[in-house]
């Protein structure tokens, strides 16, 4: 009996996994009750350290674009093992909840870049000053992200020096 009894107790702990925001999309890749502003002070203080810049990659679950440039940073070795190298990327979801726009002080922080569309990128240095903005569509080819306008693009904003 006893075991039995340590056995549920010991399922009823477990963390239960979230169902996604939107099932259709597959898993969610932005965490909906993160603080923004909070993961971006964790990532600064790590790209300091390693001398890296970090990338804001805003958007949210709904959004298909967002899920292929996540899996591209994910799948494509090159793109991966750059981002690895000389950056720090956050995922800051934007999506709407009860009427208010998720993390919308952060978007108004780096002037608004969702005004471009999603999936959008602010790149910072390990100071936090925003560096550039990029409207992803422009790293499009067809119907997925094109990884050597990615490289590019990281190549053309990642740390002095590295």
């Amino acid at each position: 009996m006893k075991r039995t009894t340590f056995f549920l107790l010991a399922l009823l702990t477990l963390p239960l996994a979230a169902e996604p925001e939107y099932p259709k999309m597959g898993p969610d890749i932005y965490d909906t009750r993160a603080d923004g502003a909070a993961k971006i002070t964790v990532a600064l203080t790590k790209a300091s350290a390693e001398k890296k810049h970090v990338i804001l990659m805003f958007g949210a679950n709904w959004c298909v674009w967002c899920h292929r440039l996540h899996a591209t940073f994910a799948a494509d070795a090159a793109v991966a093992k750059a981002l690895r190298q000389d950056f720090e990327v956050v995922l800051i979801d934007v999506n709407m909840n009860k009427g208010q726009k998720r993390n919308a002080a952060v978007n108004e922080r780096y002037g608004n870049p969702i005004a471009h569309g999603l999936p959008v990128l602010v790149v910072l240095d390990a100071a936090g000053r925003a560096l550039t903005t990029k409207d992803t569509g422009e790293l499009e080819s067809g119907e997925r992200h094109d990884p050597a306008k990615i490289l590019a693009f990281l190549a053309a904003w990642k740390p002095k020096g590295s």
